[in-house]
């Protein structure tokens, strides 16, 4: 999974004028005919798709839920460490 806010350099409360301001630079920075590099075509598109997602109050909603989802990277520890930190505040 691609995080579309590192392609636009923003942080996740981002606001809508956020998004759009950093699309326009990012994709002005990457644009293949102003851009020379070779991957520039690559992470031109990184921008564009993070900029679909984000700028759609939708998607960016589902974005936002699997993205908090999958920021678990082991679920069994997390639940073990938010069980034993409870546990230890009651006694």
């Amino acid at each position: 999974m691609t995080d579309h806010y590192a392609a636009l350099d923003i942080s996740s409360a981002a606001t809508l004028a956020d998004i759009k301001k950093a699309f326009r630079q990012k994709a002005s920075q990457y644009h293949p005919d102003r851009n020379p590099d070779p991957l520039a075509p690559q992470y031109f598109r990184a921008v564009q798709e993070a900029y679909d997602v984000l700028s759609d109050p939708d998607k960016r909603q589902n974005y936002d839920d699997n993205r908090r989802r999958n920021l678990l990277d082991s679920p069994i520890d997390t639940a073990r460490e938010i069980w034993q930190n409870y546990f230890s505040g009651l006694v």
